[in-house]
């Protein structure tokens, strides 16, 4: 079908976001154009405003107005735990439950030998000595519970075994292969409330 190369670049730029297929980008696309002031503009501007005003957290990860991020700023927030998440969405999980007041450390992923992800495309290397200079008492291990994520537990356990600091992880009310971002705030709670030493 012929298409003008606008309509065409705004489908292959959907069809390029997580989730979406190029049937989901033309689908998007079809209601955006159709529906110009009441999702299209307002669409653009929320766009605009997160290129201009939102950077990425040089010591978490986390996405913010600030840098460093609101939440490791933050006076109120306790400084002694540390929850490492495999990504963004998890973070946001644990936190709109209002479920966790410690700190975050953001992975970026987890290990996968199939998809050759490995230790350096990770957000690790800094970890030893984040846990050494902030203080932390204790690690979360906010994984999910897939085989990558053991495997990514373990080479974590291994590269902090010389700060003996106490590390945990979620209890098993996570199903396995379960991920935080999909699952309700009592689940979350619950398996944070039930976290064991490893």
């Amino acid at each position: 079908m012929q298409q003008s190369d606008e309509i065409s670049n705004l489908i292959k730029a959907l069809s390029k976001i997580q989730g979406f297929g190029n049937r989901s980008a033309v689908r998007a696309t079809i209601n955006l154009i159709s529906n110009k002031s009441e999702k299209l503009t307002p669409l653009i501007k929320a766009l605009i405003d997160v290129e201009k005003n939102i950077s990425t957290c040089p010591i978490c990860g986390n996405f913010d107005t600030c840098t460093p991020c609101s939440i490791c700023t933050n006076p109120k927030r306790d400084s002694k735990v540390l929850c490492i998440v495999p990504d963004i969405s998890s973070l946001w999980a644990m936190e709109r439950g209002d479920i966790f007041n410690g700190k975050y450390h953001i992975t970026g992923g987890i290990l996968s030998a199939i998809n050759g992800i490995e230790p350096s495309d990770l957000n690790l290397a800094n970890l030893p000595h984040r846990v050494k200079t902030e203080g932390f008492e204790e690690i979360i291990l906010a994984l999910p519970a897939t085989i990558d994520a053991k495997i990514t537990s373990h080479y974590i356990i291994n590269l902090l075994k010389d700060t003996g600091v106490k590390i945990t992880e979620l209890a098993h009310g996570v199903p396995i292969g379960g991920e935080l971002d999909y699952l309700d705030e009592g689940t979350i709670s619950e398996a944070l409330r039930q976290r064991k030493s490893i």
